[in-house]
């Protein structure tokens, strides 16, 4: 039957359509022998309950938004599939999102359009500046994840880039290796995960002696590992000669692979490289990667957490939280007494 409506089940069942809703939003006081009656009757009818009716009897949809720049990058679907088991855990689903990183889109996500459809956000910004996310309007409660700074009202749960690039930056140099380039910052500008890494980048450089070379930092268009390859790639056959190489994420890691590999640069002897993020790829390639892991349980668990908690009526001072990371030693960057 077509547009069920919650009168045809009270008719069917032969109650009241006050009684089909208690029993659609399981209040207890209903008779056992009412309730199997009702349900009865749902699933002859084939009901389903109208999401915004729900939400106008409860106030809640029990569905949060999780809003990403690109769900293409490992990193990205792997957390937000840790992010759907915490908020699983909760009773919540995961609407997801993607922006593209572009500013408008982003935007977009923090407007009213959530409201009665989510309870909350989660969202990992790429343009929009601290500013920008105080002076929007919101209507659903967010935590922020990623590198982005946050106003102070809003809640954050990210690591500290800066302490891990110098950490790798130290690994490196340790290794014996003087020049460590960096790959790669984005062009026109770089985004802020880049220009934190390469803050970091260059407090491991000063902390261990070793120069700081500019025309070791590769610049380009980075969208994925052959454009990685490729910006990598024009560097070295420019004179570019690293002896490592610290790249900002695993796809720019498998594409320094790629671009050394091509040019029989041997890893780690001549060059060792590092990746971000750990994800699966990171221990499926050979050379397998040494990477900046972050704890996704933790950032997952507290990110909902913290969401869950504003929905629920928290109204104070954003939460400000930064979760554990570790660097993972494998292949492309081993340990120095191996």
């Amino acid at each position: 039957m077509p547009n069920v409506r919650l009168s045809d089940v009270a008719r069917r069942a032969g109650v009241s359509t006050k009684t089909v809703s208690n029993v659609v939003h399981g209040f207890v006081h209903v008779r056992e022998s009412t309730r199997a009656r009702v349900q009865q009757a749902i699933d002859e009818l084939g009901y389903r309950p109208n999401l915004r009716g729900r939400n106008l009897a409860t106030g809640r949809t029990n569905m949060l938004a999780l809003a990403f720049p690109d769900l293409r990058i490992p990193y990205f679907a792997e957390l937000a599939h840790v992010i759907a088991e915490a908020a699983a855990e909760r009773g919540y689903r995961l609407l997801l999102e993607e922006s593209g990183g572009a500013p408008d889109a982003e935007r977009a996500i923090l407007s009213a359009q959530e409201a009665g459809i989510v309870d909350g956000v989660l969202l990992q910004p790429v343009w929009l500046t601290s500013t920008d996310i105080a002076q929007h309007r919101r209507e659903v409660p967010l935590v922020l994840l990623g590198e982005s700074s946050a106003p102070l009202t809003i809640d954050h749960v990210r690591i500290d880039n800066i302490a891990a690039a110098a950490q790798v930056v130290r690994h490196l140099a340790a290794l014996g290796r003087r020049r460590i380039a960096f790959a790669c910052a984005e062009q026109p500008a770089p985004t802020e995960t880049s220009r934190q890494r390469l803050i970091g980048y260059q407090q491991g450089l000063e902390a261990c002696g070793v120069p700081v070379d500019t025309s070791l930092i590769v610049s380009g268009r980075v969208a994925d590992a052959h454009s990685a390859a490729a910006a990598l790639g024009a560097a070295l056959d420019r004179g570019m000669a690293p002896d490592a190489v610290l790249c900002r994420d695993d796809l720019t890691a498998l594409g320094a692979l790629l671009a050394l590999a091509e040019r029989g640069i041997r890893v780690p002897d001549d060059v060792a490289v590092t990746g971000w993020d750990d994800s699966t790829l990171a221990s499926a390639v050979r050379p397998s990667l040494t990477c900046v892991r972050a704890d996704e349980q933790q950032l997952a668990r507290r990110a909902v957490e913290l969401l869950i908690e504003r929905i629920e009526g928290y109204d104070g001072l954003g939460r400000h939280e930064i979760v554990e990371h570790s660097l993972v030693i494998r292949e492309s960057a081993p340990a120095a007494d191996e």
